[in-house]
């Protein structure tokens, strides 16, 4: 039997405050304001080698519960979020090797813009930027870009399957033997190695070239955590990372082959795709102290905290509804994968909305609390059972929850094998051991009939 390629390790963490009750535990930093916050984080996950840090955000305040902004405010959930990229140039001076990873929304930039933003990091980086591909799912993102609701889903992932074909030609528009610098005939470049863009699309246009040569991975990773069947088409198609969340292991295996099918199904070598599940360990040397640091969180946790921040998630003021009652059955919601799992872990606990605020507000995804051995049992059932490439490990509080699992798992899972002892090379796709796109590969991932070159 072939030998298994080592399990991918991401890092989940904010810019900003972490979860919904992080930022009270005694050992988080709160300096979420400062540039060491990030950069001692970043030097963290690369001594454990971590493949990528992962920012995720946001274009609002949360004002979903009680159609307020003051729940977040009061609670810290959803807010205040720095921009990712921003923070990403910081982390990126920090470490020479770790991935870095941002949330840029297709409802809300322009091609052009993230073109030429993730080509320069990637540049400056070496190769290990990745984009995280949302089309944004709160009504307070599109206020505050001159909409007064979002667009319907289909339309958003039609604009998104469209910035996606723009930005991936601009990235294209350079070949990759373009420079030359030869100071001596005094010629910089070659003119007939870059094209002009020319899209014209029913929600984007854009002419090019772009401004920047092409990157160093031919295109940064692409993220996406679609779940509903228009997302997962999507991320099918595009993505070379999928970001999900489960709360079981057989939604987990039922989501895993119905995406490597799906990319197969679009022509996709299916290991070319890497999903994975989310993990908030909480990890202790017994599982017993491990439980109790949990329940120690868990008290911190307000049932409206949670409740603020999984109004945020689904984009329905969930006060309007009984909070002694079940949870409701919403037909649209913003995030479609958080409800879900949620919807089944509330029927199957039988639990309150009030009780799912304060479950939701401290839960732990992948059901990963315990010492260093059970961590890494679970995490081997769920490679072994075909429900995950690796896992997005979600921090309760930081930098704590990182180093407990640098310091205690890791070690355990470099005894089993499943994850690697050093970097085996330079870019974000190295790691993840995805192939550099040649110039073009952007037409075997496009959906036909979305767009045309003009």
């Amino acid at each position: 039997m072939a030998a298994r390629r080592p399990m991918s390790l991401a890092a989940f963490m904010n810019a900003g405050p972490q979860g919904t009750a992080g930022w009270r535990h005694p050992q988080a930093d709160p300096a979420f304001l400062s540039a060491g916050y990030y950069t001692r984080t970043a030097r963290l996950l690369e001594e454990a080698v971590f493949d990528m840090a992962f920012i995720p955000d946001a274009l609002a305040m949360p004002r979903s519960l009680g159609g307020s902004f003051a729940p977040a405010v009061q609670w810290g959930t959803g807010t205040p979020r720095l921009d990712p990229m921003a923070v990403l140039g910081i982390m990126a001076g920090a470490t020479t090797r770790l991935g870095l990873a941002a949330t840029v929304s297709t409802g809300y930039h322009e091609p052009f813009n993230i073109a030429r933003s993730f080509a320069t990091l990637d540049h400056l980086t070496d190769g290990r930027t990745g984009w995280n591909v949302v089309t944004s799912f709160q009504d307070a993102e599109a206020r505050n870009f001159g909409q007064d609701s979002l667009p319907p889903r289909g339309e958003r992932y039609a604009r998104a399957e469209e910035v996606l074909q723009a930005t991936t030609r601009l990235w294209d528009s350079w070949g990759d033997d373009t420079l030359i610098a030869d100071k001596e005939s005094g010629v910089f470049g070659r003119p007939e190695a870059v094209e002009s863009v020319d899209y014209a699309g029913a929600f984007v246009k854009v002419q090019g070239p772009l401004s920047v040569p092409r990157p160093p991975q031919g295109y940064p990773v692409i993220v996406q955590a679609g779940a509903s069947p228009a997302g997962r088409d999507f991320a099918a198609r595009w993505a070379d990372v999928i970001f999900c969340s489960h709360e079981s292991l057989e939604s987990g295996i039922a989501f895993y082959a119905d995406m490597k099918a799906r990319a197969k199904a679009h022509g996709r070598d299916p290991d070319q795709l890497r999903i994975l599940p989310a993990a908030t360990v909480v990890v202790a040397a017994t599982r017993e102290e491990a439980i109790a640091s949990h329940k120690a969180f868990e008290d911190l946790v307000r049932p409206e905290a949670g409740l603020s921040r999984l109004s945020y998630h689904v984009n329905v003021d969930l006060s309007r509804f009984d909070l002694d009652g079940p949870m409701p059955d919403l037909p649209e919601v913003g995030v479609e994968g958080h409800y879900r799992e949620v919807q089944e872990f509330a029927a199957r606990e039988k639990l309150t909305l009030r009780e799912i605020g304060k479950w939701y507000g401290a839960r732990t995804e992948g059901d990963m609390i315990g010492s260093p051995t059970d961590i890494a049992d679970r995490m081997e059932l769920w490679l072994d059972s075909g429900a995950a490439d690796g896992f997005m490990i979600q921090a309760a509080w930081v930098p704590g929850s990182f180093a407990d699992f640098a310091r205690l798992v890791v070690p355990e899972l470099r005894r089993r094998g499943l994850v690697k002892t050093a970097y085996e090379g330079t870019t974000l796709r190295d790691h993840l051991g995805l192939a550099r796109p040649m110039r073009g590969a952007w037409k075997s991932r496009a959906r036909r009939e979305a767009g045309a070159a003009a």
